[in-house]
Parts: structure tokens; sequence; C-alpha cells
């Protein structure tokens, strides 16, 4: 077989054509031709070995970049603790497969998070992560973003409105659902629809309890905070709920609030709730 003319690989803004860009797939399968090795002059049997001996070195060089961000993440004033063999197998495993530098960021900041603390981090986690491309984190952290802690509970919601529920008001209103239009601030019903196939959000929409008229309740942003009090008796949030796993990750992610949405939804909360903050 004919060696590969591989181009030099290009800056991130070049325009490359399409057989190009396949062209250089050949150096991830040992197709191309490099130093002293010509894919040409090797049986099928040594390109084999050669593509294996790449993957390895790759491999290889992942492992290393997420070990030396990790220990960036790694207090010296802590103590820390053994890691269980069998999750510590498998996160190698798993982690030695991650190429893009900013998964490499995360997985480095679970396992600096797992020796000072461990238990955080499920291998059901690990799994969900491994898969997840770098798009699907950056939808992840839009919606983060976009999420609240109420008053004291620990888990974020995604909220998508809120509604009258019962009452005689009800009656006398055109709408009693209010939404918030996440779509209109980067996050529409596709994107959700991706972090449900992620394994990040539950599908269905949740409902809290009506909420107590009169009664402060505390919205936990990442960078922001707002109070809010119910103007009448019926009223409830309807949100999205973060699985489990969805639930772990959110600890890995540094978030950052969108000002937008949040003015947009302080004036429509402030139709049935007074708003402070």
């Amino acid at each position: 077989m004919a060696d590969i003319d591989v181009m030099e690989m290009p800056d991130d803004n070049a325009q490359v054509s399409a057989r190009k860009k396949a062209l250089m797939l050949g150096r991830v399968i040992g197709l191309a031709s490099e130093d002293d090795y010509r894919p040409s002059t090797a049986s099928i049997a040594e390109r084999a070995e050669h593509r294996e001996r790449k993957q390895l070195s790759q491999h290889q060089a992942n492992l290393e970049s997420i070990f030396a961000l990790a220990l960036n993440y790694t207090p010296s004033d802590v103590t820390g603790v053994e890691l269980d063999p069998d999750w510590r197998y498998q996160f190698f495993q798993m982690a030695e497969q991650i190429h893009n530098r900013k998964m490499q960021d995360l997985w480095a900041r679970i396992l600096a998070s797992e020796i000072v603390n461990p238990g955080h981090f499920s291998l059901r986690t690990l799994a969900v992560l491994k898969q997840l491309t770098l798009r699907e984190a950056q939808i992840f952290e839009k919606a983060l973003g976009m999420s609240v802690k109420i008053n004291t509970e620990p888990r974020f919601k995604l909220l998508s409105g809120y509604r009258v529920n019962g009452g005689i008001t009800q009656y006398f209103r055109k709408h009693n659902q209010t939404n918030f239009g996440l779509s209109q601030f980067g996050l529409p019903y596709s994107n959700i629809l991706t972090l449900v196939d992620a394994g990040i959000l539950h599908k269905s929409e949740f409902e809290t309890g009506l909420l107590n008229r009169n009664e402060e309740i505390q919205l936990t942003l990442f960078h922001a905070n707002m109070s809010l009090t119910p103007k009448g008796q019926h009223l409830l949030f309807t949100y999205y709920r973060f699985t489990t796993v969805g639930d772990e990750l959110c600890q890995l992610i540094q978030a950052k609030n969108d000002h937008d949405f949040i003015g947009a939804i302080k004036v429509m909360l402030a139709k049935d709730f007074s708003v402070n903050g």
C-alpha cells in the first residue's frame, strides 16, 4: 500500500478540506509515515502494532495530563486517603481515553476530590462523564448557570416557571402558567433533551409544593442571590430536576450566571412575588 501524505496539522482557524481532514485520521490508525516508519513497507500486523503503540502513548499522555492537573487541585495541608482499589482502577481505565483539555480538567478535579474526601463520585457518574462530549458539557454548564437552590435545599433545580394552582383568582387570570422562556437565553428544549439523553436531567418537569404566602423564599445561584415573597396562597414553581449523576457532576462545574436571564425572571416574578436582590 502507498504511504498517506498527511500535511502538517493546521491552525484551528485554518480552512481545511474534508478530504485532508480524513487523511489526517491516517495518523490515528497508523497509515501515515512517521520518522523511520513507512506503512507501505510494513505488514498489516506491524501496522497494527504501530497503531497500538500510538494509542498507548496517547493514553499515557492523557493520564499524565490529568494527574498533573489533579496535583494542582490537591491541598498539601489536608490529610488524604487511600482510594478504593476498584474505583481507582476504573477511574484510570476511563480517564486514559479523555483527550480534550477541558474535560481532562474535570477528571483531574474528581481525582483530587476523592483523595481528600472519597465517595462523592460513583463509578456510574464516571461512566456518564466518559461519554460526555465537550458540547454536552457546555450545555450542562449553561443549564447549571441558570439553576437555583431553594432555601436550604442542597440540590440545584432548573426552574422553568411558576403557576397558580387553585384558588378563585385563577379564574380571573388570562394565563395561570408563567414560563421563564429558557430557549430565549440559549437553552432550547433540544438542549434539555440532550441532557436527558446524557443521563444528567430527568425528562419530566416537577413541581414544588404550594408556596406559603408572605413567607420569604431564598433563591441561591452561583454568584447571585434573590429573595421572593409570594403575594398569593396558590403559587408553585415548575422545574427540571438533575439526576443523581447530574447532582454529582454539579459539584465539578463552575458555572457562570446569566445576568440577562436573572433580570428577565425578576421582571416575570414581580407580578406575583415581592422580589429583592
